[in-house]
């Protein structure tokens, strides 16, 4: 089985966002093709329910993570959070399957 957790601050950060938004039943969490490394984070809304059976649903406190079937392979164990760095903030993936990252953190390899 497998499993995607996401922080008590990035899952208010993703209500959050939502209910500014007015609409969505949570983000997509993907990987697409890019970078030094090879692969990249993605990042989206989803609007109505996913009704292909290839689609993964991770649910905490109070968020809602889709992951299609194809990218759960480089996923699998992922933990997503929120973080602040000084005037910085965004989404953080601690990826136990990501071998290496590049040098600008914005790709990853499995």
């Amino acid at each position: 089985m497998s499993s995607i957790s996401i922080t008590t601050k990035a899952a208010e950060k993703i209500k959050n966002s939502i209910a500014k938004r007015g609409k969505g039943v949570g983000i997509r969490v993907g990987v697409k093709t890019t970078g030094c490394s090879g692969l990249a984070y993605v990042l989206e809304y989803i609007d109505t329910v996913p009704v292909t059976r290839d689609w993964f649903k991770y649910q905490q406190d109070g968020a809602t993570v889709w992951i299609n079937g194809k990218d759960l392979v480089y996923l699998n164990g992922l933990q997503i959070d929120w973080v602040k760095n000084g005037l910085n903030e965004g989404f953080e993936f601690h990826n136990p399957s990501a071998r290496d990252t590049c040098g600008c953190g914005e790709s990853f390899r499995v």
